[in-house]
């Protein structure tokens, strides 16, 4: 999707309904309820725009009612009409075939609601091996869609720089993904760097001072390609090119540092603190003993709540001759 400011909201519902996405945030006992008394019930109703660690965005049908049979689980092809009617309760009418049902949604207006979230201490281990670089991949990737997805007015200036970085292979999901390959959305040409992407680089090896890295960045915008791009990605995880990432990792933290965390009710908030305050204190036992390590977390969704609890991570740098190596000990929170 293009990142276009000010969007309008029934543009974002053609663009997710072209790429057969329809997820409708119900509660479970109004679902029930409508499946077995078919009463009309008019509220708004929330269909998942963008959902990732930092952005939770829906678009909102106002004042709504629906009927028929909506499969939340339903993967397949979508054929979706859009009609109008004036001087009615409902000027619009949605009609959804998901294969052999139907639902249809009345509705007075379409908004979009959008709520963003600090995503810079986030940490996914799913996958084993150079933790750390898979963690920047991740943040980096999220940070593409959001701003794809959302448009220039939710993202900011820094935040649009980094995110090219998601077509900078040597970093991105052909080398260090941090999701399962099962998972992973096919790109045209993922070996191919842009412009852009070998510029930030550049910048990033500059201001670390290292001007080894630097020089094969040059050389990498001649000759790009999956040996070059093979290359590069492990020198990003020897102790010689540390500072590029570590200074990556810093920037990601700033620019996402201006958002708010998510909060989950008094209870669970307290419950998640009573974790993170375990890895803050073996932090300050391995900072006693030289050893470096970095807080992550891991939480679930705010609004659309999910299956994926709250954990705290300390990821700890070891001792390596070439590679840099991390341990990863976590602290688990109660919902």
């Amino acid at each position: 999707m293009e990142g276009i400011e000010a969007i309008d909201p029934f543009r974002r519902l053609e663009q997710l309904l072209a790429q057969d996405q329809f997820e409708l945030l119900l509660e479970e006992e109004e679902e029930q309820k409508e499946k077995q008394e078919k009463q009309e019930k008019r509220r708004d109703l929330r269909l998942v725009y963008l959902m990732n660690d930092a952005t939770e965005s829906f678009l909102v049908f106002e004042h709504a009612v629906i009927t028929g049979t909506y499969q939340a689980d339903y993967e397949g092809e979508l054929e979706a009409t859009l009609e109008c009617q004036e001087n009615s309760e409902s000027p619009y009418i949605l009609i959804v075939r998901q294969g052999d049902s139907v639902v249809t949604i009345f509705f007075r207006d379409l908004k979009f609601e959008c709520h963003l979230y600090d995503y810079g201490q986030i940490g996914h281990f799913w996958v084993s091996g150079y933790e750390y670089l898979r963690q920047l991949e991740y943040r980096i990737a999220i940070l593409r869609d959001k701003c794809e997805y959302l448009g220039n007015e939710f993202c900011t200036e820094e935040e649009r720089k980094f995110a090219s970085l998601a077509h900078f292979p040597p970093l991105n999901h052909t080398n260090y993904p941090a999701v399962p390959e099962r998972y992973l959305v096919p790109q045209e040409e993922p070996w191919i760097p842009t412009e852009q992407a070998i510029a930030v680089m550049e910048e990033l090896a500059t201001e670390a001072g290292d001007h080894r890295f630097l020089c094969l960045l040059k050389i990498y915008r001649r000759h790009p390609g999956k040996m070059m791009a093979r290359f590069l990605a492990m020198l990003l995880h020897t102790n010689a090119h540390a500072k590029v990432t570590d200074l990556l990792e810093a920037h990601l933290r700033q620019i996402a540092g201006i958002y708010p965390k998510r909060s989950f009710g008094e209870s669970a908030d307290a419950s998640f603190q009573i974790a993170m305050s375990k890895a803050r204190r073996r932090q300050v036992e391995l900072e006693k003993q030289g050893v470096h390590s970095m807080i992550l977390r891991e939480e679930p969704f705010e609004i659309a709540r999910d299956s994926i609890g709250f954990t705290a991570y300390l990821m700890i740098w070891k001792p390596g001759w070439i590679n840099r190596r991390t341990e990863i000990e976590k602290w688990e929170g109660q919902c």
